[in-house]
């Protein structure tokens, strides 16, 4: 509901800024919508944890669907909120680090060093193959990469304060373990995740996409933005752009050789590995 709701909240500010006598300024409305997407985060976490619900699920659920809906400059607002969740981890990051006493990892070092060590071997492996079991489409390379990724991030450190919140009996052994056991998984797994799939032949050559231009058109325009990497077989016939067959309703707008930015013209000679970012209507 909340999803929902920040979506047409979205569109309504966006109607208001446009029929305004002085339109609004396009990247102050990306920024106020950006800043209103945040507040709608924090509402649908309050709101269901005051019904007594998870607020946590309820700002992911808030998320898929608010990322699936139609907002207006959304990689503007997903660059923001990006910059934003950066700094919400350093934050927690920095408090939970202050709640650690170095003297009371030591107490706890061998139990959680074998918890760890089994969650790394036996535990996760376990579960994700359990779990991915159903989706016959996922391979086995897929899955032991899946369960090698293991604890990243604040979110166990974080649940595991609630015992201590709540006055549990243990709490703080509850907590200084499982503190170890995710700084273990970061340091063992985090570490290695491009090394495991690179060994497991999971590494794809990653196609350079319109965000590598720093280009962005309105999303209410029906075009759309694409690249084309040229290869010997597009330039079988002539090297030059105006000769470059394109379905219709296509432009090359810019293109991109090396580490350079080429303004296209007609008469401009195109090489293999060129990447040209072109319009199209949609």
């Amino acid at each position: 509901l909340t999803g929902r709701l920040t979506v047409w909240l979205a569109s309504v500010y966006r109607r208001l800024g446009g029929a305004a006598s002085d339109s609004e300024d396009p990247a102050q409305a990306v920024a106020m919508t950006a800043i209103l997407i945040v507040g709608c985060v924090f509402f649908s976490f309050a709101a269901t944890t005051a019904l007594g619900g998870n607020g946590y699920l309820a700002v992911y659920l808030c998320g898929i669907t608010v990322g699936n809906g139609r907002v207006v400059g959304h990689r503007g607002i997903a660059k923001f909120i990006d910059g934003i969740t950066w700094l919400a981890q350093i934050v927690v990051f920095l408090m939970l680090g202050l709640l650690v006493n170095p003297h009371e990892m030591l107490s706890v070092a061998a139990v959680s060093l074998l918890i760890g060590v089994f969650m790394i071997v036996v535990g996760r492996p376990l579960s994700v193959f359990c779990s991915l079991m159903p989706f016959r489409s996922v391979g086995r390379r897929s899955k032991l990469f899946v369960s090698w990724v293991g604890l990243r991030g604040a979110v166990p450190i974080i649940f595991a304060t609630y015992p201590v919140v709540a006055h549990v009996e243990g709490a703080s052994q509850i907590f200084n373990i499982v503190f170890f056991v995710t700084i273990l998984s970061l340091l063992v797994q985090g570490t290695t995740v491009m090394a495991a799939a690179r060994r497991l032949g999971l590494v794809e050559r990653q196609e350079v996409s319109d965000d590598h231009f720093g280009v962005e058109i309105p999303d209410e325009l029906p075009t759309s933005l694409h690249t084309l990497t040229l290869t010997e077989a597009h330039l079988a016939n002539s090297d030059l752009l105006r000769d470059l067959e394109l379905p219709q309703g296509s432009l090359v707008i810019m293109i991109r050789r090396g580490g350079r930015y080429i303004v296209p013209n007609g008469r401009r000679r195109l090489q293999p590995s060129d990447v040209l970012l072109i319009i199209r209507e949609d």
